[in-house]
């Protein structure tokens, strides 16, 4: 019986190992830059200013570069795009606390480690962007064929039990399709072998970003419930930075509601009953930005806020272009209704509708409804009941990788969507 070897050179370039990245990083962006004072000044490593800004700038670099690796793990994250923000995020978190506490340290020090740092691993993404680092081999059977369509990955078709497979980051099958004999003792010797051996649900989901939805299981959504500690702790977190920006931004907000006074007559503020957290209504506080004469009679239509609606404003097209229409919508996250980031909350008769149309919809409400969210900044704003069908596959991944993690990489999107205007209505 003749194999047939099939391979893919996809051993771990050493430009993508994590141990040369991190140690490179903390090389060039902290040890060089003590290294040029050291030149000038042999005594400097001994005064107490720059040791503290050493092991601060370790402690910010080391941060950076796990949150940079783990963010950079979700699907469609040009991961280069999040490197300065993250690294100010970290630098800026760490040296305020040193800055609180009134420790000394070096200037030069700490903004040559952050400057070098973002320089670092951006070389790195340019050196590594024509490094084909995931190269996956596809079983024949069930239902493996949409595979080919996603991009980003290279896929290796294997056409027979005989082949062998060598130096594949993986070998994808549908573990649920009725595969031969010969093709399971395949999986199992390649699972031997120390080569990993996916479900084409899990590898679909985890470079596209959405979870597809046949049937409520726990196969199909991981744990029903979200972790419940990290559930608090956001909701905390929710609490106070809502309260912070009531507070600091309170001055603007006023002269949003006399700017919106002024362009249209009406209130300031909109009110609409929502489907909430739990699958409870509640009423959502957001800047109007519609003119109260165009009313429809259809309260479904009337819901609905199409593209290019003319029942909008100027200067309401203006505020849902930068999000600030949305800024009211703290006072409901005080009252624990709301959370910044989770499943775009939907108006009573829309959630009703959807409900009757789409199977497990309410499952979305497990979670707090949020003003921005994974569906969002990769979707956009939709309405159609095929769209939101769509947009729930996205709810879905965002419930079963409900994380810190996550969450952070929708607030660096959502910043880049407030400056685009994408998905705005």
């Amino acid at each position: 019986m003749s194999v047939t070897t099939i391979q893919l050179p996809n051993r771990r370039h050493l430009l993508l190992r994590m141990r040369f990245q991190l140690l490179g990083g903390l090389t060039f962006a902290i040890l060089l830059p003590a290294l040029i004072r050291l030149s000038f000044d042999q005594q400097v490593i001994l005064s107490p200013n720059m040791q503290v800004t050493i092991f601060a700038a370790f402690i910010a670099h080391t941060t950076g570069y796990l949150l940079y690796k783990r963010i950079g793990n979700f699907p469609g994250v040009a991961a280069a795009g999040y490197i300065l923000p993250t690294f100010a995020l970290t630098y800026g978190l760490v040296f305020v606390t040193i800055f609180f506490f009134r420790f000394d340290y070096s200037r030069f020090q700490a903004a040559a480690s952050f400057i070098q740092s973002t320089l670092w691993y951006f070389g790195l993404s340019l050196a590594t962007r024509r490094l084909d680092a995931y190269r996956l081999a596809i079983i024949p059977g069930g239902d493996v064929d949409r595979l080919e369509t996603i991009p980003g990955v290279s896929w290796h078709r294997i056409h027979s039990p005989d082949t062998v497979v060598e130096y594949a980051s993986g070998v994808v099958a549908d573990l649920r399709a009725d595969l031969s004999d010969e093709w399971e003792r395949y999986i199992a010797d390649r699972a031997l072998s120390g080569t990993p051996v996916y479900h084409v649900k899990q590898i679909s989901e985890s470079l596209t970003g959405r979870v597809e939805i046949e049937h409520l299981s726990e196969n199909t959504l991981g744990s029903l419930n979200p972790n419940q500690a990290y559930l608090k702790i956001k909701q905390a977190i929710d609490w106070a930075t809502a309260m912070f920006v009531l507070s600091a931004f309170s001055p603007l907000l006023l002269l949003v509601a006399i700017a919106i006074k002024v362009d249209s007559p009406g209130p300031a503020l909109f009110r609409q009953k929502r489907t909430g957290y739990q699958g409870l209504p509640y009423e959502v506080y957001k800047f109007r930005t519609m003119r109260l004469s165009a009313s429809i009679s259809d309260e479904k239509e009337a819901a609905i806020t199409k593209a290019g609606d003319e029942r909008i404003t100027r200067l309401g097209q203006l505020l849902r272009k930068s999000r600030i229409d949305e800024l009211p919508q703290a006072f409901n996250i005080l009252r624990g209704e709301m959370s910044w980031i989770g499943p775009r909350p939907e108006a009573l008769v829309l959630s009703k509708w959807y409900e009757a149309e789409l199977p497990f919809y309410r499952y979305r409400h497990i979670v707090r409804p949020g003003i921005t969210g994974w569906a969002q900044v990769n979707q956009g704003h939709v309405a159609a009941v095929d769209d939101v069908l769509e947009k729930l596959h996205y709810d879905f991944y965002y419930i079963k990788n409900f994380s810190p993690w996550l969450d952070f990489l929708i607030v660096l999107r959502t910043i880049k969507t407030m400056l685009t205007g994408f998905g705005a209505r």
